[in-house]
């Protein structure tokens, strides 16, 4: 197993890199963090760890990591295996993993892009993004009748992976008024002794 000398690699605004950030306090693991700028995200040192200038970037003793799934992945298999965080059993872990993709895929080209464009000015497709965040929402407030968790009925990966993004969707223009459900289960969360939010961005004109 690595050495307890963590470094994270992030931007404070980021959401993937928020997700590292909860799962390293839920599992009580001391760690740095550093500001990765634009600048320093395109130094060769930062590309050696990344070649993609991605954040964030998790050095772990001797092991370097990108891909905020794939560190949640590492640190609970290193520091809790066996835990409820991940499930060993096929279903559960099944479970765990149909949510991780969401996170990359559903989550990031809807809530999380949407924000993008508010709180960075990237240029998108809007109505895109607000198309899929809605699409989203809408199968997570559905999935979520009758359930505390994502994945299981307890936390696991799967919720700290699509929190924060589902969180900040407001700063996207993206309203959570008509998802009831998917509003209850950010409160769970956020109660959680580990918990600690992302700092707020402006919220628009919601939509």
């Amino acid at each position: 197993m690595a050495s307890q000398d963590i470094t994270l690699y992030g931007v404070t605004l980021s959401g993937h890199s928020h997700r590292v950030r909860l799962m390293l306090r839920a599992l009580g693991l001391s760690f740095r963090f550093v500001e990765a700028d634009p600048s320093m995200r395109r130094s060769p040192e930062y590309l050696a760890m990344n070649p993609l200038g991605q954040v964030p970037v998790m050095r772990d003793g001797d092991v370097v990591l990108a891909d905020s799934n794939a560190i949640l992945v590492w640190l609970v298999n290193t520091r809790a295996p066996r835990s409820r965080w991940l499930p060993n059993d096929p279903l559960g872990a099944a479970n765990v993993q149909r949510w991780l993709s969401l996170s990359a895929g559903e989550l990031r080209y809807g809530p999380a892009l949407a924000r993008v464009s508010k709180v960075f000015g990237a240029p998108i497709d809007e109505a895109a993004a607000t198309a899929n965040a809605r699409r989203l929402l809408t199968f997570m407030d559905g999935h979520l009748d009758g359930r505390e968790y994502l994945a299981a009925d307890h936390l696991t990966i799967a919720d700290v992976a699509m929190h924060t993004y589902v969180a900040h969707a407001p700063e996207g223009g993206i309203s959570l008024e008509p998802y009831p459900n998917v509003r209850r289960w950010l409160g769970r969360v956020a109660v959680e002794p580990w918990f600690e939010p992302m700092p707020a961005s402006p919220v628009p004109e919601l939509a």
